[in-house]
């Protein structure tokens, strides 16, 4: 330990954040296990290290009993010995005995090696980490450096993210040095240190992206309300602009559709589907059926059910390829639809109509066949009173 060792630490702090006194304490406390290592001492032993020069003291640490009462040489003293040390030492008090053995620079320049190696790692995860969790959600640019057992290993600079199996988008081939957008989905501290999650299947990146294409977005004028994804086939996003001189949909689609092109090619063909946000729940759902028409919307605000009427010849482009386009409708507004085309809907009001007709019949024959049995009942109740008085008459009578 010397001077130089000193100068190292103070560059180690301007460098790397890490306080000086912090690899100083981890020192001392590594130091006293070192010791016991390598000297096999049960006694109580400090190690104090000179901030300035960085020479190492050891210390055995005694209580002062009386001369008689030392019952572990290790960790008592008696007084008389603790007054040779010094003349004010009395009984209870805690005495210092430099043990320092001759071969101890050596062990300790080891171990202090060791210890601030350790203490840079831990730093440098725990900079890592601060700077990171306070990105989650936000997109991130890295390389592809290597891919084992179907997760992807992106270099971020600093670090290394996973992207798992779950978060890739189906079908998209990874390629060793290719660059990609990420989504910083999750951001974990681990014994092996921080682990960064990210994701190429969220909705999240889709709404990253358009903030960094479209100004409009990023600048507030522009919000989106919604976002429905099934990751590399199809995506729908509701947009509304909170400035009436300001197009939505022209803002998100750019100059020959520029902006939202540039977004397809980075989700490498993903099809998008920009639709108007509205606070008439039918006028959402018509828009939220893009690029379909829809005749009418019958919507139904308790159970947050709506019927959707489209045009005979568009009902396979409303429903989509396996139901895509209905199903990520859906998912945007939050709402149960049930797509039916012109044809299918006169069928249903048909039978609706049918239907009440038949319940009303039905109730109306209940209510005769009631009403009827009332009536019966009341005749029968009237002879049996009559009956009774003319039985009574008779017995008078006999009488």
């Amino acid at each position: 330990m010397n001077v130089d060792f000193i100068n190292a630490l103070e560059e180690i702090e301007r460098e790397k954040g890490i306080s000086k006194d912090i690899i100083f304490d981890a020192l001392e406390s590594a130091l006293i296990s070192s010791y016991k290592k390598n000297f096999g001492s049960s006694q109580n032993v400090l190690v104090e290290m000179d901030r300035d020069t960085g020479e190492v003291d050891v210390f055995a640490t005694k209580d002062v009993v009386e001369d008689n009462a030392v019952e572990d040489e290790y960790l008592q003293i008696p007084l008389s010995e603790a007054k040779k040390i010094n003349a004010n030492n009395e009984v209870g008090d805690l005495v210092k005995i430099e043990i320092t053995p001759k071969n101890f620079g050596r062990i300790a320049a080891q171990t202090a090696k060791q210890v601030v190696i350790q203490r840079i790692k831990d730093a440098e995860r725990d900079v890592i980490f601060d700077d990171f969790i306070n990105r989650e959600n936000e997109i991130i640019t890295g390389q592809i450096q290597r891919i084992a057992k179907n997760n992807v290993y992106i270099d971020l600079g600093k670090t290394e993210g996973i992207l798992p199996p779950s978060e890739q988008i189906t079908g998209e081939e990874y390629r060793q040095g290719e660059r990609k957008k990420l989504l910083i989905l999750e951001v974990k501290k681990t014994t092996k240190g921080p682990q960064i999650v990210l994701s190429r299947a969220n909705t999240g990146l889709v709404k990253r992206l358009f903030e960094l294409e479209v100004p409009e977005i990023e600048e507030g004028i522009v919000e989106i309300y919604s976002v429905s994804r099934e990751a590399g086939s199809r995506t729908k996003i509701a947009v509304f602009s909170k400035n009436p001189d300001v197009d939505a949909l022209g803002s998100c689609v750019g100059f020959k559709g520029a902006r939202v092109k540039a977004i397809v090619d980075e989700l490498n063909g993903e099809k998008i589907d920009i639709v108007i946000w509205s606070k008439e729940h039918a006028e959402f759902i018509a828009n939220s059926l893009s690029p379909s028409k829809v005749v009418k919307v019958i919507p139904n605000e308790k159970e947050r059910s709506a019927i959707v009427v489209v045009p005979d010849y568009q009902l396979s482009l409303a429903i989509g390829k396996e139901g895509q386009n209905a199903r990520l409708a859906a998912k945007l507004t939050n709402w149960k639809i049930d797509i039916k085309s012109e044809t299918q809907y006169k069928e249903f009001v048909a039978k609706q109509t049918e239907k009440s007709e038949e319940i009303a019949e039905e109730l109306k024959e209940k209510l005769l066949k009631e009403h009827s049995e009332e009536i019966s009942n009341e005749n029968t109740d009237e002879s049996y009173d009559e009956s009774s008085d003319e039985v009574s008459i008779d017995s008078s009578d006999e009488k």
